[in-house]
């Protein structure tokens, strides 16, 4: 069970506006060095077995929003170079992580990337049976499960900004 905050995202927002809060949920420290420990046997497992997309550049070592950024302008600048019509897409997939759909993780965990066994079941123990309550002006909401998503504010879940970090 969390108990989530709502955090202004910036302190120049409108505090009466709930886009511009963060959930960000407060979980026990042993939970964390839990799953420390998991994700870094996980990354280990996915780069050593080459299992990571050649250009995913989130939440990797030596990848980031710059090389990632490099690589787009790289591959325009080749295409215009070329003569070629060039189109560019953007998604904004900002709420991805609150709409993570805990069967079809652990079906592709399994499938696409060969976990099995207890290292799955541990996985499958992340996501499952988890609740939530929201504090907020003092006072706690009533208890709600959570069926979609992971929680902010754990290690295997989105990073929040260093403020936030100190905060939970």
């Amino acid at each position: 069970m969390a108990v989530v905050t709502p955090l202004l995202k910036k302190a120049s927002l409108e505090p009466h506006e709930l886009k511009n809060y963060r959930p960000v949920s407060n979980l026990s420290f042993v939970s964390k060095l839990v799953e420390r420990a998991a994700v870094k046997q996980l990354t280990d497992y996915l780069e050593t077995n080459g299992l990571l997309p050649l250009l995913q550049s989130a939440y990797r070592s030596h990848h980031s929003t710059e090389t990632a950024l490099l690589k787009v302008l790289t591959d325009v600048l080749t295409a215009i170079d070329n003569k070629k019509v060039t189109l560019l897409a953007l998604l904004d997939l900002s709420a991805t992580f609150d709409c993570v759909d805990h069967d079809i993780l652990l079906s592709r965990l399994h499938s696409r990337f060969g976990l099995y066994g207890a290292v799955l079941a541990w996985i499958q123990s992340f996501p499952s049976d988890r609740t939530q309550r929201v504090c907020f002006g003092g006072r706690l909401s009533a208890e709600i499960a959570l069926i979609f998503g992971v929680p902010q504010g754990s290690v295997l879940g989105p990073p929040v900004s260093a403020l936030h970090d100190r905060v939970v």
